[in-house]
């Protein structure tokens, strides 16, 4: 399906601005980018694309990451979100395409929702639990975004860097080609090896250690 097809099912967004944007890794690596804005998303929301390396390749590598203030910015150890991050800004640079950093605080349910969620977690319930536990699903996220902000690159068909089925099958339910799809690698520690094995039995792609 072409993006003029699919761009007719979705709300379309634009690109509202592109700057450069050099990157510095937690290694010291230097990695050029580019930072995407956009106009008409449907949620209103800041999310922004990372355009690394060569971007031009027909079947770019896509990476869709949730924002994770603690783990990302903070470094926090109860998650894999920050190796994460780096691990694909790294990747998506070597072969070319997007990282689409998405405002999806906590699987959608917002910061101090989170924090909530992790008090819960420390009495016990596992990560997708804990959420039920507050009210919500057990993940909330919603890629409607993500499609209008690669139609808007121009991208229709992609390889996808992710673990998570689901991430795969709303894109492709969106009208989207997902030509292949990578695995990120497994980070794993004594803090996040509940929470990785959580999301191992809830259907994402993780191969732990004695499980």
């Amino acid at each position: 399906m072409s993006v003029e097809r699919i761009a007719g099912a979705v709300p379309a967004a634009v690109v509202r601005r592109e700057v450069a944007l050099p990157l510095r890794l937690a290694d010291g690596t230097s990695v050029p980018a580019r930072m995407f804005t956009f106009r008409g998303l449907v949620d209103a929301r800041e999310h922004v694309a990372i355009g690394l390396g060569d971007t031009g390749p027909d079947v770019p590598l896509v990476r869709l990451h949730s924002e994770c203030l603690t783990g990302d910015v903070l470094g926090s150890a109860r998650c894999d979100c920050g190796p994460q991050l780096q691990e694909a800004i790294g990747r998506i640079a070597g072969v070319g395409g997007f990282l689409l950093y998405l405002r999806q605080e906590g699987r959608d349910i917002g910061l101090y929702n989170k924090i909530d969620a992790y008090a819960l977690q420390e009495g016990g319930l596992d990560t997708y639990a804990a959420n039920r536990a507050l009210g919500f699903a057990e993940d909330e996220r919603d890629y409607t975004v993500a499609v209008q902000m690669l139609l808007a690159l121009g991208i229709d068909r992609l390889d996808l860097l992710s673990n998570n089925p689901d991430k795969a099958a709303q894109l492709e339910d969106a009208g989207l080609t997902v030509v292949r799809r990578e695995r990120t690698g497994l980070h794993v520690g004594p803090a996040n090896r509940g929470y990785l094995a959580a999301k191992a039995a809830g259907g994402h792609v993780l191969q732990l250690p004695g499980l």
